[in-house]
C-alpha cells in the first residue's frame, strides 16, 4: 500500500524524508498532545511486539492467517495463477453481469490503494536494517498474502447488496453481517460496525492525509520550499473531481495511472538492472544466504525475517479487508472468479514491484560492505546497515536509481504524486462504503463525506499530525484484526464456492465468453 508507519518508523525515515515547512506546521502542539495521550494506548496495543522480540504481533497475526488460508485452499494462488490472468483479460467476463466495472478495472481500484510510498522507502527501510535477506521473507510473505486476497474477496463479492440502480456495495461489513447470519454466528453486526469505524478513520489518517503528506514533502525536496496547503488545496479539488463521479469514475482514473505509474517504475528498474547484469547472480546470492545467516546484518536472519514479512504485510494489505471493497464492485456472477482475480494484487505490489527496489537498491552497491570479510558495516548504534550516501528510506531509493540516472529525482516525485494521488482516491471509496454501512446510502450522505475527505487532504498536506496518523494507521491494522476473525469462521464457505466453480470449469461448464 502506500505505507503505514508507526512513530518508529517515521524515525527510521527522517533522514530521507524532508520535514515539513515551519509554516505548514499550523497545529497547535497542545492539541497534538492531548491527541497523543488519550490516543497512545490505542496505538501502542496495535503496533506493540511480542514480549521479548521485535516483531509486531500485528504482523504475526497477518502472515499465521496468510499461512493457514495457503494451505487450507491447497495453494490456490499457484494453481489459479493462469485461470486469473485470463480473467483479468477479459476471456469470461459477461458485460450483462450485475455489478459495476470490470475485472481489470476493480484490479486497478485496488491495486491503487496498496502500491505506494510502501514500495519505494518501505523496501529501503527493510534492506536497511535486516539487509538483502529480507528481500526473500518480504517475497515469501506476499506470496501467502495472496491466499488472504483470495478469501476476503471471494466474500466480499458473494455478499454484497446490489441495488436497483446498477451499484452495489460490498466488503467485509457485508460478509459479516449477512454471512455471520448464513451460518447461524452471534456478532456479525458487532464486527461489522468496529470494522466500518476503523476503516473510516483509517482512511482520513493512512490513506489520505499521510499520503498528502509525504508527496508535498517529495516536491519541496526538487523545487524548494513553500506552504504544504498550497499542495493539498491542488490535490484536494483533483480527488473531488474523481470521487464525485463515484466508483465508475474512480476506476477510469485508475485504471490508466495504476498500469503507467507501475510501468514507468519497473521498467526504469529493469532498465538499471540490465546495466548492471553482471551483478545480477551476486545479489541473488546475498538476498538467500542473508536471509539465512547472521552475516552482519541488525538482527541476523532473524532481523531479515522481521523485516521482510513486515513490509510485506503493511505493503500490501492481504487481510486487511479493504480491497475486499473496490473487488466487491465487479460485474460478474461468479463470487469466486474476483477472488482469482484478487490474488494478483499482492503478486504485482509486493513480489514484482517491491522486489525490483530491492535489486536495484543491492545491485548499484548502496549499502557498505567490509572490503576484506563482505561483511555489512553497521552504523555507530547497530541499528542501520551504513549507505554509501548515509541515505535511508524514500532518498536511499532515490540514491540507487539515480546512481545510473541522475534525472531520476524527477522520475520519483512523479511516482510518489501519483502513488499518493491513486492510493487517496481508492480509500475514499473504501472509507465511503464504511460511511453508507453506518449512514445509509444516499447522495446526500456521500456528499458529505467525500467533502470531509477532502478537507483532510488539505489538512494532511499543510500540517504535522504524528498522533492522528500515527491513531488512524493503527485503526487501518485494526481492521485487519476483525476481518481475519471473520475470515477464519467463513472460509468453508469460500472452499464451497472455490470446489464449484472449479469444478464447472474442468468439466467445461464454465466457458470463455464470445
Amino acid at each position: 500500500m502506500k505505507q503505514h508507519w508507526n512513530a518508529p518508523a517515521i524515525a527510521a525515515l527522517a533522514t530521507g524524508l524532508a520535514a515539513a515547512p515551519a509554516a505548514a506546521q499550523g497545529i497547535d502542539e497542545t492539541v497534538n498532545q492531548v491527541f497523543a495521550n488519550s490516543t497512545g494506548w490505542f496505538v501502542s496495543l496495535i503496533f506493540s511486539n511480542f514480549p521479548g522480540t521485535s516483531f509486531p504481533w500485528i504482523v504475526g497475526w497477518l502472515v499465521i492467517a496468510a499461512t493457514v488460508f495457503t494451505l487450507y485452499f491447497g495453494f490456490v494462488q499457484f494453481r489459479a495463477f493462469g485461470h486469473s490472468i485470463a480473467l483479468v483479460r477479459g476471456d469470461y467476463s459477461d458485460p450483462n453481469d450485475a455489478g459495476e466495472v470490470s475485472h481489470f478495472q476493480a484490479l486497478t481500484t485496488a491495486l491503487s490503494g496498496t502500491v505506494g510510498l510502501g514500495n519505494i522507502a518501505g523496501v529501503a527501510v527493510a534492506i536497511g536494517i535486516g539487509g538483502p535477506g529480507a528481500t526473500f521473507w518480504m517475497i515469501l510473505a506476499g506470496l501467502l498474502g495472496m491466499a488472504s486476497k483470495f478469501t476476503e474477496c471471494t466474500l466480499g463479492v458473494k455478499y454484497r447488496n446490489e441495488y436497483a440502480d446498477g451499484t452495489v456495495s460490498g466488503g467485509p461489513m457485508y460478509y459479516m453481517t449477512k454471512g455471520f447470519a448464513e451460518r447461524g454466528l452471534p456478532g456479525g453486526k458487532f464486527l461489522a460496525v468496529m470494522f466500518a469505524i476503523f476503516c473510516i478513520l483509517g482512511s482520513f489518517g493512512g490513506g489520505n492525509m499521510f499520503q498528502a503528506n509525504q508527496a508535498h514533502a517529495q516536491i519541496i525536496n526538487v523545487v524548494g520550499d513553500y506552504p504544504g496547503w498550497i499542495t493539498g488545496v491542488v490535490m484536494a479539488v483533483i480527488v473531488f473531481l474523481v470521487i464525485v463521479g463515484g466508483l465508475k469514475s474512480i476506476a477510469r482514473v485508475t485504471e490508466k495511472i495504476v498500469p503507467f505509474m507501475a510501468a514507468l517504475y519497473v521498467i526504469t528498474a529493469l532498465i538499471i538492472i540490465a546495466m548492471n547484469y553482471d551483478m545480477i547472480g551476486e545479489a541473488f546470492r546475498q538476498i538467500f544466504v542473508g536471509a539465512f545467516t547472521n552475516d552482519g546484518v541488525v538482527g541476523g536472519a532473524i532481523g531479515a525475517l522481521i523485516q521482510g514479512f513486515r513490509r510485506a504485510a503493511f505493503s500490501n494489505e492481504a487481510g486487511v479487508g479493504s480491497a475486499a471493497i473496490a473487488h466487491s464492485a465487479v460485474r460478474t456472477k461468479e463470487p469466486v472468479t474476483e477472488g482469482f482475480v484478487s490474488l494478483l494484487e499482492p503478486f504485482i505490489d509486493t513480489v514484482v514491484i517491491c522486489t525490483m527496489t530491492a535489486l536495484v537498491i543491492i545491485i548499484t552497491g548502496q549499502l557498505v560492505a567490509d572490503p576484506t570479510t563482505g561483511l555489512f558495516v553497521l552504523n555507530e548504534a547497530g541499528t542501520q546497515i551504513q549507505t554509501v550516501t548515509g541515505n535511508s528510506g524514500v532518498a536511499l531509493t532515490s540514491d540507487a536509481f539515480s546512481s545510473a540516472f541522475g534525472w531520476f529525482r524527477y522520475i520519483l516525485v512523479l511516482a510518489v504524486v501519483l502513488f499518493a494521488f491513486s492510493t487517496m482516491i481508492s480509500w475514499s471509496y473504501y472509507g465511503l462504503k464504511a460511511w453508507t454501512f453506518l449512514f445509509g446510502e444516499g447522495q446526500t450522505k456521500e456528499l458529505i463525506f467525500k467533502v470531509i475527505f477532502c478537507l483532510f487532504v488539505v489538512i494532511g498536506a499543510s500540517a504535522g499530525l504524528g498522533p492522528v496518523i500515527d491513531f488512524s494507521d493503527a485503526a487501518i491494522f485494526a481492521m485487519a484484526v476483525v476481518n481475519i476473525i471473520a475470515l477464519y469462521l467463513l472460509m468453508p464457505i469460500v472452499k464451497a464456492e472455490m470446489n464449484s466453480y472449479l469444478s464447472r470449469l474442468n468439466s467445461g461448464q464454465i466457458r470463455k465468453y464470445e
